[in-house]
């Protein structure tokens, strides 16, 4: 999801940046946000920390969160600094706050859909970036609530999740994005 918040911000900002510069950033994100996190998986299940790609086991959650947090805070630091291209710091921020907060909630016991926290932060960030550029992103706005739907039904047709854990996981996603616009509308 970060990496299709990256790819819509560049399709639509109609401030000039560099192709050179997009195609790093994007190269780099999708290194950060896909490769990495895939590869230690592997290295996660082969050590035993978790049992599938799932996470289904709350406790199972907490080391893959942390390696996020710390991706993420790679993103912030090293791609997207705050002086560069400061919506994309201020997704990625929220993404950091968000993945916080499903480590939190890990911790206390409590199983938030990531799934659900992911599309939450990318619809919000969509719509900030209509706000901000006055642009009309009304089709990707309702592709965005119709995939939105999709994943919260089959994550509940599969029984992964509690409507309730849909719903918090939705609002941990959301929220975060919301409350960076703050710092940037």
């Amino acid at each position: 999801m970060p990496l299709v918040g990256v790819v819509f911000f560049f399709s639509k900002s109609p401030r000039y940046i560099p192709e050179p510069v997009m195609y790093v950033k994007v190269y780099a994100i999708s290194l950060l946000t896909i490769v990495v996190p895939l590869l230690v998986f592997y290295l996660l299940k082969n050590r035993g920390i978790v049992a599938t790609i799932y996470l289904s086991k709350v406790k199972e959650r907490i080391v893959p969160l942390i390696i996020q947090c710390v991706l993420v805070l790679l993103i912030l630091n090293k791609v997207t600094p705050a002086n560069e291209l400061i919506e994309l710091y201020y997704f990625f921020l929220g993404i950091l706050v968000s993945s916080m907060a499903c480590l939190m909630l890990a911790f206390f016991k409590l199983k938030a859909s990531i799934h659900m926290t992911a599309i939450g932060g990318v619809l919000m960030f969509f719509m900030s970036i209509g706000i901000h550029y006055q642009i009309n992103i009304n089709g990707s706005l309702a592709l965005l609530f119709v995939i939105s739907g999709a994943i919260a039904s089959s994550r509940w047709i599969l029984k992964a999740h509690t409507p309730a854990e849909l719903i918090i996981g939705f609002v941990v996603g959301f929220i975060p994005q919301l409350t960076m616009l703050n710092y940037w509308l």
